[in-house]
């Protein structure tokens, strides 16, 4: 059976960027995680030990976050690996970082960057 656990919208001020305004203001970011895994004894058991541990995932976020870096990708790549160093259980794993409203030329809502292992 393949099961997935999503913690979407993990909300973030943080200061990512190349620009010392970045540095200095910060701005809004959303991550999202999408956890493959297999939770049938947790399913079964009602158990928090037999699943993956959802205050966990949002922890790991908000303390990578909280660590300056030039670019998300930078921040994506912490974030992916200590997920799965850290926590167990892990069969797949998905983070996406959205930067909102970014300082580039033009109108633009976001940006993102996704990694897949």
């Amino acid at each position: 059976m393949k099961h997935k656990i999503h913690v979407h919208g993990i909300r973030c001020y943080a200061y990512h960027g190349c620009m010392e305004e970045e540095a200095r203001i910060g701005g809004h970011y959303t991550v999202d995680v999408t956890i493959d895994t297999d939770f049938s004894k947790a399913a079964s058991s009602d158990e928090l030990i037999d699943t993956v541990d959802y205050c966990a995932v949002q922890q790991i976020v908000a303390e990578e976050m909280a660590i300056r870096s030039k670019l998300i990708e930078h921040v994506g790549q912490r974030i992916f690996s200590r997920i799965k160093t850290e926590l167990s259980g892990i069969e797949g794993l998905r983070i996406e970082i959205h930067k909102h409203s970014p300082p580039i030329d033009g109108d633009t809502r976001e940006v993102s960057i996704l990694i897949e292992g």
